[in-house]
């Protein structure tokens, strides 16, 4: 994870990407698929994560065996589409502690406005993962990281299902220190700020709010 960008091409990945794409997808299959994906992307957003050894007995044997260091990872959420990818991550991680940031997207300025924040304690000692299901202008991403390091986060990963090319210069202008992990680095964004060919709106289609 030494890129500022990985794109994960596995087969599966995309096959399930392809279908969150097509327009008559239904929402509960949307959902489900989404929660899918989510435990394929959090495999590659955790590939790195710090293992010490543990003396264990199995039925045959003791053995030195590895289990995961330190602190019990933070993932944060970006409301409220993000909860999608959340759920998938915390049935991987049960034992992560969660934090939520709320943004909406100004429509006329496509700048972010903040209405909740709330995070685990000693973001310091934890591997934060924040997640949204798109990166698109990079606004709300950016802002939504800037709190968490004023929170005390300082080793940082975000997880989006699709990014632009724009969200991701953006983000690597803003906090160079933090990977991005996406399914898809999409063509470009429309003059209203959506991704193209993305798949809409997240939130909308994930709920059944269109």
């Amino acid at each position: 994870m030494n890129e500022h960008l990985t794109v994960v091409d596995h087969p599966l990945v995309q096959h399930k990407l392809t279908m969150m794409r097509e327009t008559d997808t239904p929402t509960a299959v949307f959902r489900q698929l989404l929660r899918e994906i989510s435990h394929l992307l959090a495999y590659e957003v955790t590939r790195s994560l710090p293992v010490t050894m543990k003396a264990i007995e199995t039925p045959l044997c003791e053995m030195d065996a590895p289990v995961i260091e330190g602190r019990k990872l933070a993932l944060v959420s970006i409301l409220r589409a993000g909860n999608g990818l959340l759920d998938g991550l915390l049935e991987l991680i049960p034992q992560a502690r969660v934090g939520f940031v709320g943004l909406y997207r100004d429509e006329e300025t496509l700048q972010p406005v903040q209405y909740y924040f709330k995070v685990p304690t000693q973001l310091d000692e934890r591997l934060t993962i924040v997640v949204d299901p798109m990166l698109a202008t990079g606004n709300s991403s950016v802002a939504a990281i800037d709190l968490v390091k004023e929170a005390g986060a300082t080793d940082i990963r975000f997880l989006c299902l699709l990014a632009a090319p724009e969200g991701v210069a953006r983000m690597k202008e803003a906090h160079p220190d933090v990977p991005i992990v996406t399914a898809s680095l999409d063509s470009h964004l429309n003059e209203k700020g959506y991704i193209v060919p993305g798949l809409g709106d997240a939130g909308d289609r994930m709920y059944g709010t269109k």
